[in-house]
């Protein structure tokens, strides 16, 4: 069974407190993953939490996940609210609208025109958040292209870009 949205928590803004306490940590962790390079990983990563004076517990993690986290913190740090989403997960028509920020017609107009992958569910259209990314890529990199070349063609005509 697919995964889809509904699976997932609501995504929170964070606030001014979570924002000083995501920087401060981010950087402590930060400077922790510096030490260790994806060449020279650690054998056996461990963490320590302790929840205000209670017991202390260790936890094993993944090195990698450990940076995702840090990944996660940064992003808080800098007011970002931050989702959790696994690749495979589904979305509906209206979901993968708003996050392409565009109107549902239009995407509906994508995925008949071939250019977003959907599989159906009875009636309904279900978009892989994996597809629906890989579409927002091609067409971030297509206006990146598009805008050089303006920018070179204003520089080549001395317009003063």
């Amino acid at each position: 069974m697919a995964t889809g949205m509904a699976d997932f928590q609501e995504t929170i803004a964070p606030t001014a407190a979570d924002i000083e306490l995501a920087r401060e940590s981010s950087r402590q962790l930060s400077r922790f993953l510096g030490k260790h390079s994806i060449g020279n990983p650690l054998p056996d990563f461990k963490l320590r939490i302790q929840v205000d004076n209670g017991p202390e517990e260790v936890v094993a993690i993944p090195l990698s996940a450990f940076r995702f986290l840090t990944d996660i913190l940064v992003q808080m740090s800098r007011g970002n609210a931050v989702t959790l989403m696994p690749v495979q997960a589904e979305l509906t028509t209206q979901q993968a609208a708003d996050l392409l920020n565009v109107s549902r017609p239009f995407l509906i107009g994508l995925i008949d025109n071939g250019k977003i992958p959907c599989r159906k569910v009875g009636t309904h259209r279900r978009i892989r958040f994996d597809d629906l990314m890989a579409y927002k890529h091609d067409i971030d990199q297509k206006r990146l292209q598009t805008l050089e070349e303006l920018t070179g063609e204003a520089q080549a005509l001395d317009l003063g870009y």
